[in-house]
């Protein structure tokens, strides 16, 4: 990814909305994308597939418009010229992953070229039923909190010599700027949440110690959009766009992103983080929060309320540590 600002899942729920309006667009350099451009797609470059139904999907998703292809397809077209550099990404590694893995992933069935007036590679996933778990719903919170630890702990023990840099596995300072920046933003537009605690919190996990073990595997965008359950059990963990090797701090996001305080204990004991690498991925949590509220307080209100409630988990969560 090359943007700076917060990647975020491409999963849709299962029932079909009309396809958004051309105005209706996350990015400023998003190109207009709806079903009838997805249909000339399919036909002109993956014909096997053409007389099948193309539906669009509602999504939070930031970085793809995402569409159902016949029952058991999804069809991803990047929103910016970042999403696209994600599908040679996930077409090298997520066959390489999978089977490492304790959950299912997206398996890629053919990578799109441009054409048809879109500029980008895209892509035909297989696609994957679930549904994306909700802050404050869980109805098995400790359960999920043990299979997203095993789920991290599965991709740490994957080899990491030759994979790429993960797009949240560098040092917290260099997204300082843009979370300063965001917090200014914030400032002036009077969101109602204590932002100077939240300075006081982003400036204690930058003090944090730096990792100093090898790089890891990391996923880097555990959104809970970016994640399928089953009867409240992990099923599925989607979007690897952002994925590569660094330090797994960032990978600690769900601790308050989804999971309740009363089981973060218990994800943390799976996961085995330190105190400096737990302070860097409550860092981590906090910035993504705070770039993304204000970008996108309008365009994407499920992403707006994570943020907020990130926000004021994350507060809650050091005041109480003191």
């Amino acid at each position: 990814m090359q943007s700076p600002l917060p990647p975020s899942n491409d999963s849709a729920p299962p029932d079909a909305l009309p396809d958004a309006p051309p105005h209706h667009k996350l990015h400023a350099d998003e190109p207009d994308v709806d079903t009838p451009l997805v249909r000339r797609l399919i036909a002109a470059q993956f014909p096997r597939w053409a007389g099948l139904p193309v539906e669009r999907f509602p999504s939070s998703g930031t970085v793809n418009a995402v569409f159902r292809l016949g029952d058991t397809m999804a069809v991803r077209l990047p929103r910016t010229p970042g999403g696209a550099d994600d599908v040679a990404m996930e077409s090298r590694w997520l066959p390489w992953l999978a089977p490492q893995l304790p959950v299912a992933v997206p398996a890629v069935l053919g990578r799109g070229e441009p054409g048809e007036g879109y500029p980008w590679a895209w892509s035909v996933h297989r696609w994957l039923d679930g549904a994306n778990p909700v802050a404050g719903e869980l109805t098995a919170p400790g359960p999920l909190a043990a299979d997203l630890a095993a789920f991290l702990a599965a991709l740490r023990r994957a080899d990491p010599s030759d994979g790429p840099p993960a797009y949240r596995g560098g040092p917290l300072a260099a997204v300082d700027t843009e979370t300063r920046n965001a917090l200014a933003e914030l400032r002036e537009l009077a969101v109602g949440l204590d932002l100077a605690a939240a300075t006081a919190v982003w400036d204690a996990a930058l003090r944090a110690p730096a990792w100093e073990g090898p790089p890891v595997w990391v996923h880097s965008d555990l959104m809970p959009g970016n994640l399928l359950v089953r009867a409240g059990r992990l099923d599925a963990v989607i979007d690897f766009g952002t994925a590569g090797v660094g330090d797994p701090a960032c990978d600690l996001i769900a601790a308050w992103n989804l999971l309740p305080a009363g089981v973060r204990a218990e994800f943390r004991a799976g996961t085995g983080a330190d105190d400096a690498t737990w302070e860097r991925g409550r860092g981590w949590a906090l910035s993504m929060a705070l770039i993304q509220l204000p970008y996108y307080a309008v365009t994407n209100p499920v992403i707006a309320a994570n943020a907020r409630h990130v926000i004021r988990e994350v507060l809650a969560d050091h005041a109480r540590q003191g």
